[in-house]
């Protein structure tokens, strides 16, 4: 008697990228410059309505993504990305690398 075994493959997403501004970098200074210059060029007199709230509130958010998108920088993430790297991490990483284990 045959014996049949569904086996489910789920895909993981493991991040290799990362969008940051650099601390005490010009871009970072140009971003605080220009994020601080669009909250004060919000009009907040003129809200007299949820809708109108509502509005405002999406208008800033979109205006922020834009200047984050404008100053950030792209990078791999690597095991040697990040000082806090160290042998317990090394050790996960080859745990999870042995194991493939969303829980490693």
């Amino acid at each position: 008697m045959p014996l049949t075994v569904d086996i489910t493959i789920t895909e993981e997403y493991i991040q290799t990228k990362k969008c940051i501004i650099v601390k005490n970098s010009k871009e970072e200074y140009n971003f605080l410059t220009e994020l601080i210059e669009t909250i004060k060029g919000l009009n907040t007199g003129h809200i007299l309505s949820k809708e109108i709230l509502e509005w405002t509130i999406q208008k800033f958010a979109n205006d922020m993504e834009k200047i984050w998108f404008k100053h950030l920088k792209i990078i791999n993430i690597t095991k040697h990305s990040k000082s806090w790297w160290n042998m317990e991490r090394q050790r996960e990483l080859d745990s999870y690398r042995s194991s493939k284990s969303v829980e490693d």
